[in-house]
């Protein structure tokens, strides 16, 4: 059986808790009580936020089927530490923007440690996908 062990959903949950706890201090009083217009990159990277927080919150009750929503998460900040951070670090070029960022994008990096990558594996990528066209079979083709 791959199924995740209670140690590991617990894991999970205690990572969309942090989630949750972390963006509805730092985010959600802004996105309540904020007074001025956003620009385009501000306001689409808050909306995104408080997506995520939101779905963190499911997490909290579905660990696993919210998965997506982590590997999500720390792919992209993976992405951007090996693109943006560490090419001005390495070159000597990290602006202050960049620094400040760097904390929050570093907490992101527990993720690998609470995902259960078995469960990863059998799920997304041995498990055979979900049909192209109808009437290649399986049981939901009888629903037509």
């Amino acid at each position: 059986m791959d199924e995740a062990s209670l140690l590991r959903l617990h894991l999970l949950r205690a990572m969309y808790l942090l989630i949750v706890v972390g963006l509805g201090l730092v985010l959600w009083p802004g996105i309540i009580h904020h007074t001025k217009p956003w620009g385009l990159m501000q306001g689409a990277v808050n909306c995104m936020l408080a997506a995520f927080s939101l779905l963190s919150l499911l997490g909290l009750r579905y660990p696993l089927q919210m998965l997506p929503v982590l590997l999500w998460e720390l792919l992209w900040k993976t992405i951007w530490l090996l693109i943006v951070a560490l090419p001005a670090w390495s070159s000597g070029q990290m602006d202050a923007d960049t620094a400040e960022m760097l904390p929050t994008i570093l907490v992101g990096m527990l993720i690998p440690f609470v995902i259960p990558w078995r469960h990863v594996f059998t799920h997304y990528l041995r498990k055979p996908a979900e049909r192209w066209r109808a009437g290649e079979g399986g049981p939901t083709a009888q629903l037509r």
